[in-house]
């Protein structure tokens, strides 16, 4: 047989079969037609909170540089860097030996010129006997008092020094203001502290401790409205963390906008006892205003974006499904209040989505469970797939 006819033999025999796949009672339309297995979850109606999500700043709730208030030798560091100190705990002594030579110095004057002074005092007690009985002049007495007056005078400075003295050797002895945790030493022991400005340590506060964050302007009428209702709760979530958000609450607005930004200063506080958040750490932060009652809300996977907007996959009760547009509300947890298009009970696609059309045939692969045990299946699913 000519291959010329061979060829035109095998092409009438690829447009046959061809023909015939395509045909009403093909098996090829039965394909087309297969259920596609896609997993669903049931849209739910329950309370969720209304909540505005920012990113914060951890601050100290106090901090303190710890500073000399004399010069001198620094010859002892009763701490360890890092360490949590109490209100009074001793941190640092400066070489008291010259304060307490000093004191003594003092002290000495002191008791001197008190001697002095009572012996005048007694010498005044007896010319003005004297001066009674007319055996002195009014010129001598005179000058007994001004002896006894000027020496008094004395005295008092003398009490003053010895006060003051007292004063610099108690500062030769540093002690913690505030209960809070030790930074890096600034200055090691043996070293000379000549200027009364050097900073030796700073303890940071961070029981309680703050965070603060900025929100626009534009939310700012809303927040304080809620605030004067109510305390309002604030979430720190530390990064790699975010199944054990710390609560706190939120305590300070800002008394202005930042003009540059347009936003505003809020802080939250936190008891942190467990040292969780740390002064300059950032975090993420969960303001919740109020919560809103009987939401219908959905997994947020199942949500897709189409030229029209947001759309879901609903399935119907003929398993087949309908695309149908969606007005969304806030999100939280991986899920999404449905404003407007949904009903509770209603059955909605959360994965398979990209074979589907509307009005495809599916097949339902995992068994209806609570809305929050579907969506983190799915989200296990997905992992493993990505895997």
């Amino acid at each position: 047989m000519p291959l010329f006819h061979i060829i035109i033999r095998s092409f009438i025999l690829g447009i046959t079969v061809l023909a015939i796949s395509c045909s009403p009672g093909s098996k090829g339309k039965q394909i087309i037609t297969a259920s596609v297995p896609v997993t669903v979850a049931v849209a739910e109606q329950k309370d969720v909170p209304i909540q505005i999500r920012t990113i914060g700043n951890v601050e100290a709730y106090s901090t303190v540089l710890v500073k000399t208030r004399v010069e001198g030798e620094l010859s002892r560091v009763y701490f360890k860097e890092g360490q949590e100190v109490r209100k009074g705990d001793l941190l640092f002594m400066i070489d008291p030996r010259p304060f307490k030579a000093l004191l003594t110095q003092f002290e000495a004057n002191l008791a001197r010129d008190t001697a002095q002074m009572k012996k005048a005092e007694a010498d005044v007690r007896r010319y003005e006997e004297l001066i009674k009985s007319g055996v002195v002049s009014k010129q001598e007495y005179d000058q007994y008092r001004a002896n006894f007056e000027a020496f008094s005078a004395t005295v008092k400075a003398d009490e003053a020094a010895v006060v003051n003295a007292r004063l610099q050797l108690g500062y030769c002895h540093i002690r913690s203001p505030i209960n809070g945790r030790i930074g890096r030493l600034e200055v090691n022991q043996g070293n000379m502290v000549k200027d009364i400005d050097t900073i030796l340590v700073t303890i940071n506060q961070t029981k309680p401790i703050y965070v603060s964050f900025y929100l626009p302007e534009q939310g700012l009428s809303e927040v304080r409205r809620y605030m004067a209702q109510k305390s309002l709760k604030v979430e720190a979530i530390v990064p790699n963390d975010e199944i054990n958000p710390v609560t706190g609450t939120l305590t300070f607005i800002n008394n202005e906008v930042n003009e540059s930004t347009g936003t505003i200063l809020l802080k939250a506080l936190f008891s942190n006892e467990d040292e969780s958040l740390w002064p300059r750490q950032f975090v993420n932060v969960i303001l919740t205003l109020k919560t809103q009652p009987g939401a219908v809300v959905i997994p947020s996977h199942a949500i897709q974006v189409g030229q029209e907007g947001n759309y879901v996959f609903v399935v119907m009760p003929d398993f087949t499904v309908e695309s149908r547009p969606v007005v969304l509300g806030n999100s939280f947890n991986q899920e999404t209040v449905i404003a407007k298009g949904i009903q509770p009970g209603e059955k909605v696609v959360i994965d398979g989505q990209f074979q589907l059309v509307h009005g495809s045939k599916v097949e339902i692969k995992n068994n209806l469970e609570p809305l929050a045990q579907n969506s983190s299946d799915f989200q296990s699913r997905k992992d493993d797939n990505d895997e």
